[in-house]
């Protein structure tokens, strides 16, 4: 039975706040169509590209994260940019455990699409099995709980910022809440979204 008046020595955590990266300066909706060799190039250039020039971190973003005590973002630089605009106050750590899941394109001859639509195809291929010679499905599943796991101990008596990507946003969620988290506040999925999690313990 508790005492009253005594202190809790368990650690305080949280919250979480992560984010999806500002829009890109590469358009996957814009032209030319592409085969699927030249959208396995487009990849891997847009996972080199920079933010669109111009773009600020919503007040609402900066606000949240304005007394973080610990800033990730992944090892892409559009996530490290987002970082840089929403949380000013902090230097970023890079982590590459946070990085997109990978978008291997399904070899089909003799299309050609915009990269909006390889995107699709190629999620769901991944989704099915399909890596090329790349990070597989279950391997990005493993790499999301340990991303959740890294979060989580970093939470104790910190407020935690991550700035990352789309689908590993969406694979961390299930990740976090093993551990314990509750989403507080769902911001959506586009760019510059964000959630808020809080500790509910196990």
């Amino acid at each position: 039975m508790p005492v009253p008046g005594a202190t809790s020595t368990r650690p305080q955590r949280g919250p979480i706040v992560v984010s999806r990266h500002g829009r890109p300066a590469l358009d996957r909706t814009a032209g030319p169509r592409l085969g699927w060799r030249d959208y396995r190039d487009w990849w891997n250039r847009y996972e080199e590209s920079r933010l669109a020039e111009g773009q600020v971190a919503p007040e609402i973003l900066q606000a949240t994260v304005a007394d973080a005590d610990i800033v990730f973002a992944s090892g892409r630089i559009r996530a490290q940019e987002t970082a840089a605009r929403a949380a000013p106050h902090l230097p970023a750590i890079h982590d590459p455990v946070f990085n997109e899941a990978p978008l291997p394109p399904p070899r089909i001859i003799g299309v050609k699409y915009l990269p909006k639509t390889w995107n699709i195809l190629a999620r769901a291929a991944w989704l099915s099995g399909h890596s090329l010679d790349g990070e597989s499905v279950n391997e990005a599943r493993i790499r999301a709980a340990l991303a959740a796991e890294k979060l989580h101990e970093a939470s104790e008596n910190q407020k935690v910022y991550l700035a990352a990507h789309g689908w590993f946003n969406r694979m961390l969620r299930p990740e976090i809440k093993k551990r314990g988290w509750r989403c507080v506040v769902d911001g959506g999925d586009g760019y510059w979204s964000h959630r808020v999690y809080e500790y509910i313990g196990k």
